[in-house]
């Protein structure tokens, strides 16, 4: 507990909790959606019963709308951006999840066009790693640290 108490303060100190928050509950999500998936499809959870299927790309948009709002909205208050990030990354990763859903505007998930949206998750997991490393090296605090050896 104590390794992540000392992460989460230098990630702060570092105004970088944020967009860690967003990848990893990113990552996370995508996972265990995936878990989930892989699951009902052995028939082992139970899946959605009736005629309509609503898709996880569906509360991963509504999801994603909510944090664009609060995010707008309370833009100055520090408290709930953390909070915010890490249900915009679940929203993310459910959305885009479903990537191909979007292209095809058919359920190809376990097609062999459904590989675009695991393609998808990888550039998007990459971006947003990219996004941090330069947020850092934005920051320029490297060169002083890298000098200060």
């Amino acid at each position: 507990m104590n390794f992540f108490k000392k992460t989460y303060q230098s990630l702060e100190n570092r105004r970088r909790v944020a967009l860690t928050l967003i990848l990893v509950s990113f990552l996370t999500t995508f996972l265990l959606i995936r878990l989930v998936t892989i699951l009902q499809k052995a028939h082992l959870l139970l899946n959605q019963q009736g005629m309509t299927h609503i898709h996880h790309l569906v509360p991963g948009i509504i999801l994603l709308i909510v944090c664009g709002y609060i995010d707008i909205a309370f833009w100055s208050n520090n408290k709930i951006r953390p909070y915010v990030a890490v249900f915009y990354g679940i929203g993310a990763a459910l959305t885009i999840d479903e990537f191909a859903l979007w292209l095809f505007l058919k359920d190809v998930y376990w097609e062999k066009q459904g590989r675009i949206s695991v393609d998808a998750v990888i550039i998007a997991i990459v971006l947003l790693g990219l996004f941090l490393v330069i947020s850092e090296v934005h920051d320029y605090t490297w060169i002083k640290k890298m000098f200060q050896r």
